[in-house]
């Protein structure tokens, strides 16, 4: 991992208590949110059918944990890039959980830069 950015922005998500990230994001208040490149595809589709509560998916998928800088959560190694982020606030009425990004890093070492965005209702883009 290389390129350290210095910048705050922040990112909302919606879950709920039926996910195991929920209640792991209530408990911590932190997180690592990680970007996959294209040729992932297949790992992420895995990851998002399966629940942390019961897999250790870093064991499972092959990835490699990278300690952060500042947040406990590890980086995913083979992820183009990871930003660190620590929650700032739940809006519980909609179960939405506001991050704000403490840090990130982008390897710029990479060849496939091409990215995988989950739109919502299991639809990839």
């Amino acid at each position: 991992m290389d390129n350290v950015l210095d910048f705050t922005p922040a990112f909302a998500i919606t879950t709920g208590q039926w996910n195991y990230s929920f209640t792991a994001l209530r408990k911590t208040k932190e997180c690592v949110i990680s970007i996959p490149t294209f040729g992932m595809l297949d790992k992420v589709v895995g990851i998002g059918t399966c629940s942390g509560a019961d897999t250790d998916k870093f064991t499972k998928f092959k990835f490699t944990p990278v300690k952060g800088k500042i947040v406990k959560a590890p980086l995913i190694k083979e992820c183009l890039a990871n930003i660190e982020c620590k929650v700032v606030d739940i809006v519980n009425k909609h179960n939405i959980v506001v991050l704000e990004a403490v840090a990130a890093y982008f390897d710029t070492s990479r060849k496939e830069k091409r990215t995988v965005h989950a739109v919502g209702d299991v639809h990839l883009s």
